[in-house]
């Protein structure tokens, strides 16, 4: 199971880490914290170059605000230094939820468990 593993890691990319970003991680890269959803980041020795392991699928939208910032070189401090300043009206952060159970799924849609009676709308008949 262990050689399987390694190969499909060698040629997968969106369950955690290629065995190549593993290798230029370990010679590279040095661990710079977690977020809350045990994602990695880390930067190179120079501080040019900033890269996220994912714990899991790999999947931008899971990602906070903050760790997003740093990434992009948006702000220098690690959120886990110096941490935003959040409003009290901010919701807190959440993956994107397009294609699964959790979806927003409107008034009407057919997605929805409930139906809901539409007051709004009067459907057509021909005469």
């Amino acid at each position: 199971m262990g050689i399987l593993n390694t190969l499909l890691r060698a040629v997968t990319w969106w369950d955690g880490q290629t065995l190549n970003t593993q290798l230029y991680t370990a010679r590279k890269g040095v661990k710079v914290g977690e977020d809350d959803q045990g994602n990695t980041f880390y930067t190179s020795k120079d501080g040019k170059r900033r890269w996220v392991i994912y714990n899991g699928e790999v999947e931008a939208s899971r990602i906070s605000p903050d760790w997003h910032g740093w990434l992009h070189h948006t702000f220098d401090d690690l959120p886990s230094d110096k941490p935003l300043k959040h409003k009290d009206w901010e919701k807190p952060h959440l993956e994107n939820l397009t294609g699964t159970a959790m979806a927003y799924a409107p008034a009407g849609s057919i997605r929805r468990v409930e139906p809901s009676e539409r007051r709004d709308y009067e459907a057509w008949s021909p005469e």
